[in-house]
């Protein structure tokens, strides 16, 4: 069974986090920041507590003990979702400060897949940099974009739009691709 780390940042964008902790697979931990929290609440009237029952177990971002720490506990993939330009920032010039900051670091020396879904626009050339060094480190950087090829109906299908790329990086089952009915 996969297991998976996921990070909550402050961005704007929480309902993406939301659908990918309740949609994606295996033992899932989940790790949000204070100002996640705030924005939870304030975009879907959630809380912390409401994700609990999808995950083996929910982290403060201030728990720098918490095993994921360490490179000793493998996991086969972080995901930051959403993931703000400033969280980004930390991560592309190694300030480990934080849960979220430090399981990022350790997740690109250890060599283990990092995503993260950038949620911000514009991008200035700072955070453009800084997606840059991320990805030549490794990690793969998936602005919030979601799909419009399966002509979504709703905001819902948007965002499930958007976790079925998070989860094709992952190398999980995900919904169907552009023009996929052509390769039967």
């Amino acid at each position: 069974m996969a297991r998976y780390l996921i990070g909550m940042t402050g961005a704007s964008g929480s309902a993406f986090g939301v659908d990918f902790v309740k949609r994606c697979p295996g033992e899932k931990y989940l790790v949000m920041s204070d100002w996640a929290r705030q924005v939870l609440h304030a975009e879907t009237g959630l809380k912390p507590s409401d994700l609990e029952p999808h995950v083996k177990k929910l982290y403060a971002d201030s728990d720098l003990a918490a095993p994921f720490s360490s490179g000793s506990n493998r996991h086969d993939g972080f995901v930051i979702v959403p993931c703000s330009v400033s969280t980004m920032a930390k991560i592309a010039v190694g300030i480990a400060d934080t849960l979220i900051t430090r399981a990022a670091a350790v997740a690109l020396k250890e060599r283990m897949r990092l995503v993260v879904c950038v949620r911000e626009t514009p991008l200035s050339s700072i955070a453009l940099e800084n997606a840059l060094k991320l990805s030549r480190e490794g990690s793969i950087v998936m602005p919030v974009s979601p799909p419009w090829y399966r002509n979504p109906k709703d905001v819902d299908d948007l965002i499930e739009g958007f976790t079925d790329k998070i989860l094709g990086v992952l190398g999980e089952r995900s919904g169907a691709g552009w023009r996929e009915q052509e390769l039967e």
